[in-house]
């Protein structure tokens, strides 16, 4: 048997399975932040923030997406074929399509190419929102025909608003301590989009966990049952370090607005990315364990 795994660890590297899941797991946060920041760019009016700021937070965001397409590509060329072989192939082609329109969107943030800079943004959100649904539905233990098929893609498509508002707001919030005398308007409507993904993301988690329990298969129920059993405080943990700790800091960032404080609510952005990654890091931790994503 030692040599057997030997010979397995020459041949195929030295990623186990389980390693292997738990890369591509925690690839998913740099999924969703490249997704959801790309989405959060459209809150701030165009022409209302200088330029500066859309090409900076821009480029942030597209190096979420090369990091999450190189992480994929370097885990198909290091660890062994296995039943998803041809869905991670077409995982990485959406991923490497994602990269080279929020490139291109990129590009033209130096130009003034208005109708290839909508398409290319338009096309950027299209193959972001394919790239990672697929990325969720790979952890899918059930058919194609069922509730889960639904949550699977729904709950980190959410999670991935968060993240992308957020970190767009505390890079608007920087942007105001550059610029000043700018209108709190694109401010508070970045806040106002943070908050509102909170609440979204907050409703599907549990309304998406209510549906498994009643509506889920059998192997669902099964993780549902451990997920209680050997994981409760990991589950407190993801709601009460991440969307219940969103919620507090959201209210705080807009009593702020309302003195205004714009250098204060920039920094309590910074306290609210950091919930949400917490909390997105405790919730890729459950998806790994027991595969439910949370």
């Amino acid at each position: 048997m030692a040599q057997m795994a030997h010979l397995e660890q020459l041949t195929y590297g030295r990623y186990s399975p389980g390693m292997t899941d738990f890369a591509h797991t925690f690839l998913l946060l740099f999924g969703q932040l490249a997704f959801g920041g790309i989405v959060a760019l459209s809150v701030p009016g165009f022409q209302e923030i200088e330029r500066g700021f859309f090409k900076s937070t821009a480029c942030v965001f597209l190096g979420c997406g090369v990091a999450i397409f190189l992480g994929k590509l370097s885990l198909a060329f290091s660890t062994p074929p296995d039943g998803l072989r041809d869905l991670r192939t077409v995982e990485i082609g959406l991923w490497f399509t994602f990269c080279g329109l929020c490139s291109l969107y990129a590009y033209t943030l130096w130009g003034d190419p208005f109708v290839l800079r909508a398409r290319a943004y338009l096309g950027t959100l299209l193959s972001g929102l394919i790239a990672l649904s697929v990325s969720a539905s790979a952890h899918r233990t059930a058919e194609l025909i069922s509730v889960e098929a639904l949550f699977y893609p729904l709950s980190l498509l959410a999670s991935a608003l968060v993240l992308g508002a957020v970190a767009t707001g505390m890079s608007l919030g920087h942007w105001y301590l550059i610029e000043l005398g700018l209108s709190l308007e694109p401010f508070k409507r970045a806040f106002k989009f943070y908050a509102g993904t909170i609440v979204v993301h907050l409703a599907i988690l549990v309304l998406g966990l209510l549906l498994l329990l009643v509506m889920g298969n059998e192997e669902t129920r099964a993780h549902l049952s451990a997920l209680w059993a050997n994981h409760q405080t990991l589950l407190l943990m993801r709601f009460g370090l991440g969307p219940l700790a969103s919620l507090g800091v959201a209210y705080m960032i807009w009593r702020t607005l309302q003195i205004p404080q714009t250098m204060a609510a920039t920094g309590l952005f910074y306290v609210a990315l950091l919930a949400a990654i917490v909390g997105e890091f405790l919730g890729r931790f459950l998806l790994f364990r027991t595969s439910l994503p949370l």
